[in-house]
């Protein structure tokens, strides 16, 4: 059997993904997290993915924690940057494909007037963005045969905002939530979908990856609560008033939707709506 390469693989897209494989007869998943493998150590990596012999390898590892990004500065740029430059490089020593999965947050998110493309000039305004675009920088400059998705505003088996406006709700009667952030919610099971459909093919580059349709902050937080039968209210607010109440956190894009337009131009892919993929989330969840 083939094997895959799966790093962050307790992480919600890594648990994604091994649902994806689950029974596959041409697949063996070697996965592995931060327990079984530094992927910011170069030298590591390389001896692990020549011991394992991958064909792709899945880099789902990140640093996600937006607003510690902006104190853990060497910790974001190491995890983020250079164990992107790493898997990179053994990607390429061992032939294998890298998929490599990043974000929205590479963008301002100011001034946006239309969804975003992969044609769209990255400038990020947090440490967490800042990163991953280095991260993909480093996938180009040393990977061969590469995919890089970027995604937004993730849910699935794991932390997430979903579980966390649940958790809130059994001990608030009101929550504030950010209503001028827009983006699409996006479910780790669709997204594990497209990566398992990229991945055989040769159509490499650069795609974004997120549910169809658009939200904020706020609806999506209610849109929770509703289908979880909550009588919690949401109470919308700016994000100056958010970081009125949380100096440390992090600025985030006002606009965050990406359109999957490199899937559109190159695929008959097509991501659910996020809708419909909250409801299917939900009812599992519950």
């Amino acid at each position: 059997m083939k094997k895959i390469m799966i790093t962050g693989c307790n992480g919600q897209l890594g648990r994604a993904v091994n649902q994806q494989y689950a029974g596959s007869t041409e697949y063996e998943l070697v996965n592995t997290d931060v327990g079984e493998l530094d992927i910011t150590k170069v030298e590591e990596v390389l001896a692990f993915a020549r011991e394992v012999k991958p064909c792709a390898i899945i880099n789902c590892a990140a640093y996600t924690n937006v607003d510690k990004c902006e104190t853990d500065v060497d910790l974001a740029w190491k995890i983020n940057a250079v164990g992107a430059r790493n898997l990179a490089i053994a990607a390429t020593d061992v032939k294998a494909k890298l998929m490599h999965i990043s974000t929205d947050y590479v963008f301002s998110g100011d001034m946006c007037e239309k969804p975003l493309t992969e044609f769209d000039t990255p400038a990020p305004k947090s440490m967490y963005g800042s990163t991953k675009l280095a991260g993909e920088q480093f996938v180009r400059d040393f990977s061969d045969h590469f995919f890089i998705i970027r995604t937004a505003w993730l849910y699935g088996d794991g932390h997430n905002f979903a579980k966390t406006m649940l958790k809130l709700a059994e001990t608030n009667d009101t929550i504030g939530v950010v209503m001028d952030q827009v983006g699409t919610p996006t479910s780790a099971l669709e997204l594990a979908k497209a990566v398992k459909y990229l991945l055989p093919t040769d159509n490499y580059g650069l795609f974004h990856g997120t549910c169809e349709g658009d939200t904020n902050w706020a609806e999506f937080a209610k849109t929770v609560l509703r289908l979880a039968g909550k009588k919690t209210e949401i109470e919308p607010i700016t994000s100056e008033e958010y970081k009125r109440r949380f100096p440390a956190a992090a600025d985030r894009p006002a606009y965050s939707i990406l359109e999957n337009y490199m899937l559109k131009l190159t695929t008959d892919f097509r991501f659910a709506d996020w809708q419909e993929a909250i409801e299917v989330y939900m009812k599992e969840l519950l």
